[in-house]
Formats: C-alpha cells, structure tokens, sequence
C-alpha cells in the first residue's frame, strides 16, 4: 500500500474508531464499507448454500449477509462466537456459542457443512492472533467448496503500526497456509479491489479438491 493509501488508511481507521460505529439496520457491523462491499460481490457470485462466520461479535455482518440471502432467496448464516453480545434474531441465521477451534462446536459445523444444498463460503474473524487463525484455517479450509472462498479477515494488523500491539495476527498465518497448499490460492484482485483492504492477503479462493 502507498504511503498515502496508509495515511488515509490509518485517518479512517481513527475517524470510525477502526468501524466500530459503522452499521447495518442500526447493528453494528465492524466493517470496512469497501470490504463488506466486496463480500456482498463474493456471495452473489459464489451464491453459497451456507456461509460459515467465526466471529459474531454483534451480529451486524450475519444480518447483513443473511439479508443478502433473502434477496436472493437462498443460503444460510452458521456464526460462531464465544459469548453472546447482541439481540439479532433470523431465520437464515443459526447462532453457535462457543470456540471456533473447540471440538465439539467444529462437529456442529462439519454436520450443517454436510446437509447444505449448495456451496460453502468461510469467513474468519474471530481471534486474530497467528496461532489461532493457523488452527481456524486448518479446521475450516476443508469445508469450504470448490471456487468458493475463506476469507481471512483483518491481516491489516501486521500492517499498520497502529495495530501493532496486536501481533502476529493473521497475514503470517495465511501466507504460510497458501505457501503450503495446491488447492487454495490468493486472490489478490478481489483483496485489492477497492485499493485498501482491512483483510490484505486474506481472499483465499479453493481452486482445487485435495
């Protein structure tokens, strides 16, 4: 990213307290507009029967997307958090208390992953630290479908100094995962799409069925 690109990039980030007062339906949604903006691309390309989201925070982005899914009149929201923090209820949204890497939760989701109709999309954004995205990508790659998605949210961490408290995050664990794999690629125009991204890296296309 540019030098400009960065300064704006970092005066956004301050000016919207890093998203957190960007929101769907008055739900936050903890987003950059560009990048949801890119997701909503993503999902009415891929047209998933289900879309699996670690990281439900307030629920803002599973509304979104499952109101995508209504105008669509297809697919189904699987979120996974460890508490609950919001008051959303959906019929398209099924709700999941607890650790995305816990095992028990990973048999709920491999069990609605096996009776979707239609593809899976994964969206990664819970703890952002490396070692857990390292386990999240191991766990939950396999479920996604071929020519879909993982989306690995908020590598931005190990880019902007303003996140550096926060490291390593995410980009050291997808650029490991995509070194080792034949079947997932990095889709650097989607990522780059609207020239800055929260998620640099993070647009993990299945090309192939290992």
């Amino acid at each position: 990213m540019p030098g400009i690109g960065r300064l704006y990039h970092r005066a956004l980030i301050s000016k919207t307290r890093n998203f957190s007062d960007v929101t769907w339906l008055g739900h936050p949604v903890w987003q950059s507009v560009t990048d949801l903006w890119t997701i909503q691309e993503t999902i009415a390309e891929v047209r998933p029967g289900l879309l699996i989201e670690t990281g439900t925070n307030r629920a803002g982005s599973a509304l979104f997307y499952a109101h995508l899914f209504d105008l669509m009149q297809h697919g189904e929201v699987l979120t996974i958090d460890i508490e609950k923090l919001h008051c959303v209820a959906h019929p398209r949204i099924t709700f999941l208390i607890g650790s995305s890497i816990d095992v028990a939760i990973l048999e709920q989701v491999k069990r609605k992953g096996a009776q979707t109709n239609g593809s899976v999309l994964v969206i990664l954004d819970s703890d952002h630290s490396q070692a857990h995205v390292e386990r999240e990508l191991a766990a939950y790659a396999p479920l996604v479908s071929l020519n879909s998605y993982c989306i690995v949210q908020d590598g931005i961490i190990d880019v902007l100094s303003v996140f550096e408290n926060g490291r390593p995050g995410p980009l050291q664990a997808i650029e490991a995962f995509a070194a080792s794999r034949r079947d997932f690629i990095i889709d650097e125009e989607r990522g780059s799409r609207f020239l800055m991204s929260q998620h640099p890296k993070g647009w993990l296309k299945r090309i192939a069925i290992a």
